[in-house]
C-alpha cells in the first residue's frame, strides 16, 4: 500500500514534489474510496488519485520517476561496474544539472510501514536510507552516504546478519537494498518485494494483450475476463486463445537474420497467443474475429482486463499514464469505480493515474482529496498540488467547470495563431 511518493531533480521536476495517498479531512465516500490499513498508527488511505494537467506539464514524468525508482531497485544489483544509472536531472538550471536526483516512498508491506529512498547521479548512488515503523515508532535500519572528500561511503547499518559482507558487495552504481536481498537478506525482502511485485506501472500504450490472454486458458479465469468485458458493454461473447511458441513467422520479415536468430534463442520458451474474439449475430450464430480486427479501444481494454483483475485480487498499487487514451469516458469511469467498490476491491488495491478526461472530475466519483493537478511554473519546472489547496465546497462545487475555467490552474495557455499572408 502506497502512502506517499516524493521526487526531486528529475527531468522536468526541479524542487521536491510529493503525491500523498493519505486521506484528508471530510468523511464523504469514506466507506468506498478510503480504507484503514493494518499497520500500527496507520492513517486512512485513498484508493485512487487522479492527476490532471496540460500536455508537457510533467504528469508523465511524475509516474516515470516512480518507474525509474522501481527499475533501479529491481535491476541495479544485476548490473556491472561502470554501467550508468538511468538518471536525468532538471537541466534548465545550473544548480541542478550536476546535482543528484532523489526518490523516496513511504509504504506498507506485510503490516509494517517503511520509509525508503535514495539519491543518485548517472555514476553512483550518493545516498540511501531505510526507516521502519514496526511498532509505530521510527527505527533506522540503515543509511549510507557518499563522502567525496574521503572517497568512501559512510554507513549507519543496524541490520542483523552479515551486513559487512553486504556492504562490501555493494557497487557504487547499485543499491544496498538490492544487493543485500540478492545475498539472501530476509529482513529486507518485504521492501524489495513491494517494488518488484506490488508496484505495477504502465504507460499510455497500456498493456499488451499477452497477460490477459494467458488468463483465458483457464475456464474460471476466462469467465472473469469475460465478465469484465461484458460489464463494459463490449459485446464479446467469448475469447478463444491458442498459445504457440515463438518462431520466425512471428517476427517481421525484413528483420535481419542475425537479430532473428538471437531473439529466437533468447525467447525460445516465450509463448505467443493467437487471440480471437467471439461475437453473436442477430440470429444467435457465433462469429469469430481476429483480435486485430477489434477497435483500438477494445484492444486496449482487453489488455487492461488481466492486470486490472490481478491488481484488484492481490491488492497491488497500479499506476497508469493517460488512462483516457482510446477509451470512452464511461469506460474510464467503470475502471475507476472498480477500485471504489468493497466487493471488487476487497484487498485495498490502489490506483494512481494521469488523465485529461474531465467528465469524471466530479464529487460523485471522487473525494476532494483524490484530485491532484500538475503544471509548469515560470522556471519551466513541474509543480504538483492537490485540489484541497483551493478549499472546494463539499458536494456543491462543480469541479469540472471550475477546472476548465482555470480556477485551479494546470491548464494549457493557448495563444491565438496568426497565419502569414501569401501572395
Amino acid at each position: 500500500m502506497l502512502i506517499q511518493f516524493s521526487v526531486t531533480n528529475w527531468r522536468s521536476i526541479k524542487d521536491e514534489q510529493t503525491i500523498s495517498m493519505v486521506m484528508a479531512t471530510g468523511n464523504e465516500m469514506s466507506e468506498t474510496n478510503t480504507f484503514l490499513p493494518t499497520a500500527p498508527n496507520a492513517s486512512e488511505l485513498l484508493r485512487s488519485v487522479a492527476i490532471y494537467g496540460a500536455n508537457a506539464a510533467g504528469k508523465s514524468n511524475l509516474l516515470k520517476a516512480l518507474e525509474i525508482m522501481q527499475e533501479i531497485v529491481v535491476e541495479s544489483a544485476k548490473g556491472q561496474h561502470g554501467e550508468e544509472l538511468p538518471i536525468v536531472p532538471f537541466l534548465l538550471d545550473t544548480d541542478t544539472e550536476q546535482a543528484p536526483s532523489e526518490f523516496e516512498v513511504i509504504f506498507i508491506a506485510d503490516g509494517i510501514r517503511y520509509q525508503y529512498g535514495f539519491a543518485a547521479n548517472s555514476q553512483r548512488i550518493t545516498e540511501e536510507w531505510l526507516m521502519a515503523f514496526p511498532l509505530g515508532r521510527t527505527r533506522k535500519w540503515f543509511a549510507r552516504e557518499w563522502d567525496a572528500n574521503n572517497n568512501e561511503y559512510v554507513w549507519d547499518n543496524k541490520l542483523t546478519g552479515p551486513k559487512q559482507i553486504w556492504q562490501d558487495s555493494t557497487r557504487q552504481n547499485a543499491l544496498f537494498l538490492s544487493t543485500a536481498v540478492q545475498l539472501n537478506c530476509t529482513q529486507l525482502q518485504p521492501i524489495y518485494n513491494w517494488f518488484s511485485k506490488t508496484l505495477r506501472l504502465t504507460n499510455v500504450s497500456g498493456w499488451a494483450p499477452t497477460f490477459t490472454a494467458s488468463l483465458c486458458k483457464e475456464r474460471a479465469q476466462r469467465e472473469q475476463v469475460l465478465d469484465f468485458l461484458k460489464a463494459a458493454d463490449l459485446d464479446i461473447h467469448d475469447v478463444i486463445v491458442e498459445p504457440e511458441k515463438l518462431t520466425a513467422k512471428h517476427l517481421p520479415a525484413d528483420m535481419p537474420e542475425d537479430i532473428k536468430s538471437k531473439l529466437l534463442i533468447e525467447h525460445k520458451d516465450k509463448l505467443i497467443y493467437d487471440i480471437k474474439t467471439v461475437h453473436q449475430s442477430k440470429q444467435g450464430r457465433s462469429i469469430n474475429f481476429d483480435f486485430d480486427e477489434e477497435s483500438d479501444g477494445t484492444q486496449k481494454f482487453f489488455g487492461f482486463a488481466g492486470p486490472w483483475l490481478d491488481s484488484l485480487k492481490h491488492g497491488y498499487v497500479l499506476c497508469i499514464d493517460e488512462l483516457h487514451d482510446n477509451l470512452h469516458p464511461k469506460m474510464v469511469q467503470f475502471l475507476v469505480s472498480l477500485f471504489h467498490n468493497n466487493q471488487t476491491n476487497p484487498n485495498n488495491a490502489q490506483l494512481i493515474f494521469t488523465t485529461h478526461e474531465t467528465s469524471i472530475l466530479n464529487q460523485e466519483v471522487f473525494r476532494r482529496d483524490q484530485i491532484w493537478f500538475c503544471e509548469k511554473g515560470s522556471d519551466q519546472a513541474t509543480k504538483v498540488f492537490p485540489l484541497t489547496n483551493f478549499n472546494p465546497r463539499k458536494g456543491r462545487e462543480n469541479l469540472e467547470a471550475n477546472y476548465l475555467a482555470g480556477r485551479y490552474g494546470a491548464l494549457p495557455y493557448v495563444r491565438g495563431l496568426k497565419m502569414s499572408q501569401t501572395a
